[in-house]
């Protein structure tokens, strides 16, 4: 892939927290594919944004489960 003028601000990780995290584009369209919260039971306390930031981490820097920053939800919680 060449970088233009036109391409490089498109892919610019400028501005998040970790390289791997999802802009805002990038989030609306991913949740979208995701289950919404369920009417009855305990109400959902994690983020979906945070456990699929956490997932790309790992996909992206190949570190251990363990390993996850604590800026991210426990790696239990991902892992589920």
């Amino acid at each position: 892939m060449v970088w233009t003028d036109i391409t490089r601000p498109q892919y610019r990780r400028k501005g998040l927290r970790y390289s791997s995290d999802t802009t805002d584009e990038e989030w609306r369209l991913i949740s979208t594919h995701l289950p919404p919260p369920r009417r009855l039971g305990r109400p959902r306390t994690t983020d979906l944004r945070a456990v699929v930031n956490a997932l790309f981490y790992i996909a992206s820097s190949g570190c251990q489960w363990r390993l996850l920053p604590d800026s991210y939800p426990p790696y239990t919680t991902v892992q589920r």
